[in-house]
């Protein structure tokens, strides 16, 4: 016996199952899905179905009832949220067989009639699902796996492939497309040639309307993206480009492609090369040991596919090529996208995406040797500020421009590193740096000023002095600014 098959032999020993086949001991019950995909791979899941056959809709709800919580949402289409009692993972869909027919084949996410059969064969449920390695049950009761559809097989191959016809299952629901690359880049699979051909062929459709209404809403557009971005950064971009579902949905990338750059400081090509090469990167040995023990966030990832992108509208010929004020740019154009594919939805921060993209050219603009503390500490020490994220973004950024000599120059990168530590040593390495001796109230009681510029101005002086070391009190800090008004001939 493999070991997936031990894993999923496991499951006639829970409680609940034990429970169900005593009560109904001629049930069929049915592990389907990602669940059983995932174990064959060996990777962790908490996505848990299981398929019922045999035991009509009210016995099964009424069970359910009795041996943990239960939720109604699916009952109408058989589907029942359920959490047994002592669970600790997440609820597990519990369905009857179904069957789901598109109702107009207008590939509408939601364009389907479903209908519930306790009496239907495992088989045909199996076969209104989307990709073969998905088309997988594996039969609780009787210890076997149920692939009418070769899934065990492509799963070996390493392949996505649609059920049935791939023209078919995409005119059901045109999201799938996206769910076929955001699973190859997952999985890290090929996608079967005939899949692949009708991907190519309908990937115009993932923003067709009916109505002035997308069939494929733009949050679900989002989630499948943002998991494929984050799964595999170059290989969900190379797909999606290669597919034609980029010129579809983030048509400005592509005018990163022949955008040219000055030799002397990229010789690795264009902005889309350097691009791609940024994002390849970030599996980089320098990179996860520069960063290790951090996550990789999704907002890095975005941020450098969107860090450059406005360099195509800023290009200007002078002493050689210069992108000036690329940086805001690529931060505008981010979030326009952001806001028009409602990325938020998926769970992605794009303020925090838009802030790093806009100073991602920090330690070039500001030179970090030079650069004040309280600068160091708004962009490193904030917890409204992305800072961690911003420092990958830069790293991979320099890594992927490469001068002729083929060896990228991190100073500026180890300059603002050094900065940052410093910084960090003087408060003990922690994280917050110390609060401000002296406030705005202060300043105004005790110098009688009026609210205004003038304040800020003044707090940032003292709050220089404060990181630097040379005001170490409340008293110091007053003493400071009053030997400063006085001055300029404003003592009190």
């Amino acid at each position: 016996m493999t070991n997936w098959q031990k894993k999923l032999t496991a499951w006639q020993s829970k409680p609940f199952i034990k429970q169900l086949i005593k009560k109904f001991p001629k049930a069929e019950i049915f592990l389907v899905g990602g669940a059983v995909r995932d174990a064959v791979l060996n990777r962790e899941t908490k996505d848990f179905d299981l398929v019922v056959r045999g035991v009509n809709k009210n016995d099964l709800e009424k069970f359910l009832a009795k041996h943990g919580k239960v939720n109604l949402v699916g009952k109408k289409f058989g589907v029942f949220k359920f959490r047994p009692l002592g669970w600790k993972d997440e609820d597990i869909d519990i369905a009857l067989p179904r069957t789901e027919h598109s109702i107009n084949l207008s590939g509408a996410y939601k364009d389907f009639k479903i209908k519930s059969n306790a009496a239907l064969k495992i088989e045909d449920d199996l076969s209104r699902r989307d990709f073969t390695i998905n088309a997988l049950a594996w039969d609780i009761i009787n210890q076997k796996l149920i692939d009418p559809f070769a899934g065990l097989a492509d799963l070996k191959a390493g392949k996505i492939k649609a059920v049935g016809s791939p023209a078919q299952r995409f005119k059901e629901d045109y999201s799938r497309m996206l769910r076929a690359i955001r699973f190859a880049c997952q999985l890290n699979f090929t996608i079967e040639t005939k899949t692949w051909q009708a991907i190519n062929k309908e990937i115009k459709k993932l923003t067709k309307k009916i109505e002035d209404k997308l069939v494929v809403p733009f949050e679900v557009i989002a989630k499948e993206l943002n998991k494929a971005i984050l799964a595999n950064p170059v290989w969900a971009i190379e797909l999606l480009d290669q597919a034609g579902a980029i010129g579809v949905l983030l048509p400005d990338l592509l005018k990163m492609k022949n955008c040219p750059q000055p030799k002397n400081f990229h010789s690795e090509g264009d902005v889309w090369q350097h691009t791609i090469l940024a994002l390849r990167k970030l599996n980089d040995r320098k990179f996860k040991t520069e960063f290790k023990n951090q996550s990789l966030t999704a907002e890095v990832i975005w941020g450098l596919i969107f860090h450059d992108l406005g360099k195509p509208y800023t290009i200007k010929k002078a002493d050689r090529l210069r992108f000036n004020n690329h940086d805001n740019v690529s931060a505008q154009k981010f979030r326009e996208v952001a806001q028009r594919l409602k990325l938020d939805s998926a769970g992605l921060n794009s303020a925090a995406v838009e802030k790093i993209i806009a100073k991602h050219m920090l330690p070039t603009h500001a030179k970090s040797a030079m650069m004040k503390d309280t600068t160091i500490e708004k962009y490193f020490f904030n917890d409204n500020f992305p800072g961690q994220e911003l420092l990958m973004l830069i790293f991979a950024d320099i890594a992927a421009t490469v001068p002729p000599s083929g060896r990228p120059d991190f100073t500026e990168y180890k300059q603002l590193k050094n900065r940052i530590n410093k910084l960090k040593k003087k408060n003990k390495g922690k994280k917050k740096l110390p609060k401000p001796l002296v406030n705005g109230h202060d300043l105004i009681k005790e110098f009688r000023l009026k609210p205004g510029p003038k304040i800020g101005e003044l707090l940032a002086i003292l709050r220089e002095a404060q990181l630097q070391g040379k005001i170490k009190t409340k008293a110091d800090g007053l003493k400071l600014i009053k030997k400063r008004l006085s001055g300029k001939g404003q003592s009190r």
